[in-house]
């Protein structure tokens, strides 16, 4: 294993093992649930938009050390961002992890997400990392404290 998959593999156990973010947002004014049907992960997620910005982001909920990890850096990565930003994210991710990413992409663009990238050449575990990222997704179409529900089926 080179010292970058070291790395990557660091970093997702440390976000399992202390997940940023796992609350659930006091005056969220969005919400999803996301079910993962193969493996039994679950997680809620909650956000407080304010003028367009996700003024603040988290997640609770249970799951495998890809899918919690994977919940707990993207809550930091889009905290602070326009509901526009926010979605492009998700696209650039999911394209990442599915490898169907647009042919000018970088992973080096997604900063500390990159270390997903890997995930792609493991099918089942792409949905455990992208859990999350369709919960926000239901989460930000949804209309003000309506509760969406996904599942990666």
């Amino acid at each position: 294993m080179s010292e970058l998959d070291d790395l990557y593999q660091e970093v997702i156990l440390d976000h399992n093992k202390r997940p940023r973010n796992f609350v659930l947002v006091q005056g969220a004014n969005r919400r999803a649930e996301g079910h993962n049907p193969l493996c039994g992960d679950r997680l809620s997620v909650t956000l407080r938009i304010e003028e367009g910005v996700v003024r603040d982001i988290g997640f609770v909920g249970a799951g495998c050390a890809i899918s919690k990890a994977s919940a707990s850096m993207m809550t930091e990565a889009v905290k602070g961002r326009t509901l526009a930003e926010a979605e492009a994210l998700f696209e650039k991710f999911h394209g990442m992890v599915t490898g169907h990413a647009d042919p000018a992409f970088s992973a080096e663009d997604l900063g500390k997400l990159a270390v997903f990238e890997g995930v792609r050449e493991f099918p089942v575990r792409v949905k455990c990392a992208s859990l999350a990222w369709h919960t926000l997704k239901a989460a930000l179409a949804a209309r003000s404290e309506v509760l969406e529900s996904v599942t990666t089926e």
